[in-house]
């Protein structure tokens, strides 16, 4: 899932960040309004984690410009402002949702991850081939029972495979989906990355490497 995080105090984003990374989402940052809009101008994320109190372009601006423009990313807005009628406010302005500050953040991890769900195509709760299993909700994976031991990339990664649903993904989709701006596109990290969950997830293989095409479940 590629999020990007629009929040101006640049510690806190900082904190937030690492652990989303660690949720296995990959992680965008912006920390003011004009940064955001020119990210997303070449990225199409799956979520917007958007703080309202932006210093220079209000995060209400940008949410009603997502909105008039079509952009099928979700919104979730961020405030310090946690009454009533602040959180109808920001929903009236198109936000999926909406969280005040401070909170808790395994609600965060768990409201991103709702609105990611949403995102796109809808995906069944759990993603199912033969005796593979992943459970994106509480991020565990499985095979013929038992549990895999996977880092949160490799989890990701074998999620979006999964939830391609058979069609062939390129290294550059799974980068760009899978990965965040930090990642260099000129590296072998894809490949590298396929191969250690190649070797967890044992016999009988079941990613299929496409020649020049990519990778499919």
């Amino acid at each position: 899932m590629r999020v990007l995080l629009v929040e101006d105090h640049i510690e806190l984003a900082q904190t937030l960040a690492g652990g989303l990374r660690r949720e296995g989402m990959a992680i965008d940052l912006a920390h003011d309004g004009r940064e955001a809009f020119s990210r997303i101008a070449v990225t199409d994320y799956d979520v917007l984690v958007l703080d309202r109190d932006l210093p220079d372009v209000p995060g209400d601006e940008i949410c009603r410009s997502l909105v008039a423009d079509g952009r099928e990313s979700k919104i979730l807005m961020l405030t310090a402002a946690g009454t009533v009628e602040d959180r109808v406010d920001g929903l009236r302005l198109g936000a999926d949702d909406y969280l005040p500050k401070p909170f808790a953040f395994a609600e965060l991890v768990a409201r991103i991850r709702a609105l990611g769900r949403r995102s796109g195509a809808p995906l069944p709760p759990a993603l199912v081939h033969g005796d593979l299993r992943v459970d994106p909700t509480n991020r565990l994976a499985s095979r013929a029972g038992t549990r895999l031991a996977l880092s949160p990339k490799e989890l990701a990664l074998l999620e979006y495979l999964l939830g391609a649903q058979g069609r062939v993904v390129s290294s550059e989709e799974l980068l760009e989906r899978v990965w965040d701006e930090n990642a260099d596109p000129f590296t072998t990290t894809v490949k590298v990355t396929i191969r250690r969950l190649r070797a967890k997830l044992g016999d009988p293989p079941v990613i299929e490497t496409v020649p020049q095409g990519g990778y499919r479940i």
